[in-house]
């Protein structure tokens, strides 16, 4: 590799990490923002003014938002996210094991849907404006339509109620034996599948269409080849970038939009971690959640940029 494609990654690197930065100055900012008194909240609405006042102090809450900012952000760089104000639990701790079970049900929502989304979108293609082509396009125009609390409500019905062939709350704890723990997060392995994949699907039609209008697949035609030939020697190589770009950006939507899933199936991840100190208005929970999920989303749209930048011909071999 030249000097220009480590220049750029470098830029978007340096990039990456400045918006992370400005992230943590908004997520602070929102949270100080939020109504209620998170002391009162903790203490409750019987609590003397006193013990209001003590528990404050205790906080850090009577410091200037400026001061604890920076504190917040110098534990962040250490590692350090403090301390829940409601459980008293060091965060750190308590976010590891969620992170973990956030992180395993997206793999396995990626494991399925980036391969099937391909799979799907090479066929689109290859039998395009037939009835293979509309049934697929069909079924990815129907799965972007639905809402993903939608979604996964008719799957609890079917599969969990009707059928009974899954549970309808996914419960994992450590050292779950792993068939089981795969059964468990079926149901919303299987939404955050069907969310992300028509988008990925249509993106991978769109992106090889385009490169089929190339002339130098009408010479491969020209040559004989036959249309799986050169959807598969040249058409699919050549699209790979926003490909990549797409299914990244897919990918850092299953981290972090697992919100919704989570707390739909009960699931013990980041996602029902913080909806859970949202409600009890757990500052530095909410924070630190909301920086990991900001730092996964900006991590992952670098390694698509970077992506992009390898995968263009131009800057590998530049004149």
């Amino acid at each position: 590799m030249g000097s220009p494609i480590l220049k750029l990654i470098a830029q978007r690197i340096a990039l990456g990490i400045l918006l992370l930065l400005a992230v943590s100055v908004l997520i602070f900012a929102g949270t100080q923002i939020l109504p209620g008194d998170v002391a009162q909240a903790i203490l409750g609405q019987s609590a003397t003014p006193e013990a209001l006042a003590n528990l404050r102090e205790e906080l850090g809450l009577n410091q200037p938002a400026i001061v604890r900012y920076f504190q917040w952000l110098g534990g962040v760089v250490t590692g350090d996210f403090g301390t829940a104000m409601t459980s008293r639990q060091d965060i750190a701790t308590a976010i590891g094991g969620r992170l973990w079970n956030t992180l395993f049900l997206a793999f396995w929502a990626a494991a399925v849907s980036v391969p099937l989304a391909i799979i799907l979108g090479l066929l689109a293609v290859r039998y395009r404006n037939g009835p293979v082509d509309k049934a697929i396009s069909g079924f990815a125009l129907a799965s972007t339509s639905l809402p993903e609390f939608f979604v996964g409500y008719l799957l609890v019905f079917f599969f969990a109620v009707k059928l009974q062939w899954f549970p309808g709350i996914s419960t994992v704890y450590d050292g779950m034996p792993f068939l089981e723990r795969m059964k468990a997060i079926a149901l919303p392995a299987t939404a955050l599948t069907l969310v992300v994949l028509a988008h990925m699907m249509r993106m991978t039609r769109a992106a090889i269409l385009n490169v089929m209008q190339s002339a130098y697949i009408e010479t491969a035609e020209l040559k004989g080849l036959s249309q799986l030939d050169i959807i598969r020697r040249h058409a699919f190589p050549n699209a790979i970038a926003p490909i990549v770009n797409v299914v990244m950006l897919n990918l850092a939507f299953l981290v972090v939009g697992v919100v919704v899933i989570e707390v739909i199936f009960v699931y013990p991840g980041m996602g029902q971690y913080l909806v859970d100190h949202v409600t009890k208005r757990d500052v530095p929970v909410v924070q630190a959640v909301g920086l990991i999920f900001a730092a996964v989303y900006i991590g992952l749209n670098i390694i698509a940029d970077i992506a992009a930048i390898v995968a263009n011909p131009r800057l590998r071999h530049p004149k």
